[in-house]
């Protein structure tokens, strides 16, 4: 079969179309033909390599070259430990290897297609999506009629929490810049800011709750428009393979919180498959819909990691089959 190969850190194209053997299931595992995959920021920062990226993939070169973690397909086998599926079911969800033909995957981390979303639009969903979910719903704590400011709000994990925090009953105003504010106003966003023309930061509102997804500005400005008791979650950071990279944002975001009445909080997506599911349900009646901003073939997978490091791609970039 055909698949990327990631064998050495440095630029987009240090992965590779290469021709592997097909994965041999282990019991407790599904062979699922991929027909579509996304790229997240997740496997920018991995293939460029950065010291601070390099902990879990190896430090002088990469242990796995397999890579992808998102993933819509048809279920073409199943290890006998399996229960819920079988040959020919549609899932999505993700895997440790998706930029392929065929990956393995782990039953929990699957759920059914939806049959009114196409493999595309469902392969956008997983990481991006279930960030957003968590972040709103479970760090933010998001209650109706809450003032929530989304910083960030046209991208990939941004496009779902504007949709996500509006069924949770927020009262949401985004940011993004000029060329995106009609996207985001159809997301169904109260309000939307394009930075460009306006410092969101001197408005002379406040929130209750803001999602910092674009790390674009430092705390104490972001300050004067959050009331004194407000609660900021960290989901996202400028995106650059020099230095700490997006940790220098976080760790800087949480320094200058201390000693204020704000809360900062930080975290790492879990795929959980309840939360798959539960996005799944908002994709069928229509209450959230992925935005895909380009799609690329398998073997144009330097050209999609290239463009989701400009940091402009609206919504997902999809990578097809």
């Amino acid at each position: 079969m055909k698949a990327i190969s990631h064998e050495r850190y440095g630029s987009s194209d240090a992965v590779a179309l290469r021709e592997v053997a097909i994965p041999v299931l282990e019991d407790h595992q599904l062979l699922i033909r991929v027909h579509a995959s996304s790229v997240n920021p997740a496997e920018w920062y991995r293939v460029q390599g950065p010291f601070f990226a390099r902990w879990d993939s190896g430090l002088r070169a990469p242990k796995n070259p397999s890579i992808g973690a998102d993933l819509a397909g048809r279920v073409e086998a199943v290890g006998k430990d399996v229960t819920e599926f079988q040959p020919g079911d549609e899932v999505f969800g993700t895997s440790g290897g998706s930029w392929a033909e065929y990956t393995a995957a782990r039953e929990p981390r699957l759920v059914r297609k939806p049959a009114n979303v196409s493999f595309e639009e469902a392969a956008a969903v997983p990481v991006a999506g279930l960030t957003a979910l968590q972040a709103v719903r479970d760090h933010a704590r998001i209650q109706p009629g809450q003032k929530l400011l989304i910083n960030g709000g046209s991208g990939g994990v941004g496009s779902f929490a504007v949709q996500l925090a509006k069924v949770f009953g927020a009262d949401v105003t985004a940011i993004c810049s000029g060329r995106n504010v009609e996207l985001v106003d159809s997301l169904g966003a109260d309000r939307v800011c394009d930075y460009t023309r306006e410092d969101f930061t001197r408005r002379g509102e406040r929130f209750d709750v803001m999602l910092d997804v674009a790390g674009s500005r430092s705390l104490r400005e972001l300050r004067r428009v959050l009331t004194p008791h407000a609660t900021v979650v960290v989901v996202g950071a400028p995106m650059s393979a020099k230095g700490l990279g997006p940790l220098k944002h976080i760790i800087g975001t949480r320094l200058a919180a201390i000693g204020r009445g704000q809360t900062v909080q930080n975290f790492l997506a879990k795929i959980e498959k309840e939360d798959l599911a539960f996005m799944s349900e908002l994709l069928v009646t229509g209450k959230i819909r992925s935005v895909i901003d380009r799609r690329f073939e398998l073997s144009e997978a330097p050209e999609a990691l290239s463009y989701l490091g400009t940091t402009h791609a609206r919504g997902k970039v999809v990578i097809t089959m």
